[in-house]
């Protein structure tokens, strides 16, 4: 009897489409990972069928996206105007949409569920069940490590989404840690079983962020060639802390009057626009810095690359990330990170080597760290010079490799090998 195999794979993906443009709204990495992963596991010769929830009446209900890619907008609840905290309650909707969808085809039509976020998890499992197929799980992001390292202001996730994502964790056939750092944290604080949970780390489309001619990028995007770039990129939110890297330059802004700092902000507000605005132009007001601030919409990938490759350092002071796809974008392209030493960032960034980590998130730190690599050309140049290849390590065509094997796993009962 042959190794089991997928050929039709159903992704879940409710509230949040890969369609959508990263840096805003809930889109950011999580959209990358299933749009990368989905397009590479099609090239592989599997069909893909990705269901998200719609968020507008001129959606189709069934899209081609890529070739082999179709994307379901699934109607369950209004269009518009659900924050992600309010999809609870169209759970039951959704699964409802999905399991129509399958009920037009060929009983067997799908080999394999897999769902990201705890909110797909809890319809994936019900998917798995109503199928009888495995379901395949990734988090992208666990409320219990967000709750204990909170960004000041910021909100602790609810307890239904801790239930939830206990849920998930006991009902998933296996799941996918972006590293060992994070199956950990599935084994320790959730109780995953070792057994069933793999290890695949994300990648980065290295035909898109490379290396590139950096005073061409600052023409492009009206920087100056003496300026000192530090740049962010992703959405505006407290836990991504883009407040630390406007504070930290204030603080260089006074340290070194005599240069000319540039604070460049890729991204929008997350959520779906009904919170309060981001604050950051106030911020910076208030820290004298306004002539400073260089605020931008998100960007295509092709633009956010030329971001990247005009930056002395792209900073990335989040209080937590399962991964930090920017950062390894940022490599990609030749700069040096200053990224936060929590989650997976200290994978994605090799300290010292490509970039700098930074313990905590005390303003002086970080401030010192921007310093030490956007004043010192030896060191800048240094670890740009390394930050390519390190990149270029994680590459969606090995991703997608652990997703095949993991997946094979699954079909066939197999225990998990975590670290590898």
């Amino acid at each position: 009897m042959g190794v089991p195999q997928v050929r039709r794979l159903a992704v879940v993906s409710l509230h949040t489409s890969p369609l959508a443009q990263p840096g805003t709204g809930d889109a950011g990495g999580m959209n990358v990972y299933v749009a990368q992963t989905a397009r590479r596991l099609a090239q592989r010769g599997i069909e893909v069928e990705i269901f998200t929830r719609a968020t507008s009446s001129g959606q189709l209900p069934v899209e081609p996206a890529w070739p082999g890619v179709t994307v379901r907008h699934v109607i369950a609840g209004p269009f518009e105007g659900l924050d992600k905290e309010d999809l609870p309650g169209q759970l039951c909707s959704f699964t409802a949409g999905a399991l129509r969808a399958e009920a037009r085809q060929e009983p067997g039509f799908y080999d394999l569920v897999h769902s990201h976020y705890w909110l797909s998890g809890q319809v994936g499992y019900l998917l798995r069940d109503r199928w009888g197929v495995p379901l395949v799980h990734s988090a992208h992001t666990l409320a219990k490590v967000k709750n204990i390292a909170l960004a000041a202001g910021d909100a602790p996730e609810p307890k239904g989404r801790l239930i939830g994502e206990e849920q998930v964790v006991v009902e998933a056939d296996r799941l996918i840690a972006n590293t060992d750092v994070e199956a950990t944290q599935l084994m320790e604080l959730y109780g995953a079983a070792p057994e069933k949970v793999d290890v695949v780390a994300p990648g980065v489309d290295t035909d898109v962020f490379s290396p590139g001619d950096r005073l061409a990028a600052r023409a492009e995007l009206g920087i100056g060639a003496d300026e000192l770039v530090l740049a962010f990129a992703g959405r505006i939110q407290p836990l991504k802390a883009p407040d630390v890297l406007v504070r930290a330059a204030a603080v260089l802004a006074h340290r070194h009057p005599d240069r000319r700092w540039r604070v460049v902000i890729v991204g929008g507000v997350s959520g779906t626009g009904r919170q309060a605005p981001h604050g950051l132009s106030e911020l910076a007001a208030d820290l004298g810095i306004t002539g400073l601030m260089d605020l931008r919409a998100p960007a295509a990938p092709e633009r956010l690359a030329q971001v990247f490759r005009a930056a002395d350092v792209v900073a990335v002071p989040s209080y937590n990330e399962s991964f930090g796809l920017v950062a390894l974008e940022a490599q990609a392209c030749g700069a040096p990170v200053v990224a936060a030493a929590v989650g997976g960032l200290p994978v994605a960034v090799r300290d010292r080597m490509t970039g700098l980590l930074v313990r905590g998130h005390d303003i002086d730190d970080w401030a010192d760290a921007l310093e030490s690599v956007a004043l010192d050309p030896v060191l800048r140049e240094r670890l740009s010079a390394a930050a390519p290849a390190h990149a270029a390590r994680f590459s969606w065509e090995v991703t997608v490799d652990g997703l095949l094997e993991s997946y094979r796993s699954a079909l066939a009962g197999t225990p998990a090998v975590v670290g590898r």
